[in-house]
């Protein structure tokens, strides 16, 4: 099993990977393919290249996955990067449960019961804006 702090790290670069892979395909669908790092092209042509042979989710997967791993030699992570999915499912089978459920935000229980009035009420931007020019006309007039 992975330790805390190599945990702590897979997580840290699991969640760069994604960034990172989400803004290089962005700036390479915006054709901005040729700005990117080498290491940003090389893997967008890898995931292109799968692309044929596999589903788009799946393909993105293997790239987000060969990213992941990279970033996690990257920063200190010691041996091969760990399955997040394992860790947690390990991390949760000893943890312990509350008995009592959690408390519903305010929000949910306004939306939950609609015969009881809402906490507060927003004011549509445009009776603003003409509140607002009301008063400065009633200001100049009363100025002169």
């Amino acid at each position: 099993m992975a330790s805390r702090p190599s945990i702590r790290i897979a997580r840290k670069a699991h969640f760069k990977a994604e960034a990172d892979f989400a803004t290089w395909l962005m700036m390479a669908k915006l054709g901005s393919f040729d700005d990117l790092p080498a290491n940003a092209q090389a893997v967008l042509l890898d995931y292109r290249a799968r692309l044929e042979g596999m589903s788009e989710a799946e393909s993105k997967v293997a790239a987000v996955r060969e990213v992941y791993t990279s970033y996690y030699r990257e920063m200190g992570g010691l041996g091969t990067a760990p399955d997040l999915e394992a860790a947690a499912a390990s991390a949760t089978k000893g943890a312990a449960r509350s008995p009592t459920p959690r408390m519903t935000p305010p929000a949910r229980l306004a939306a939950a019961a609609p015969d009881r009035p809402a906490g507060r009420k927003s004011v549509p931007a445009l009776l603003i804006f003409a509140a607002m020019v009301a008063l400065i006309v009633a200001y100049t007039f009363l100025k002169n």
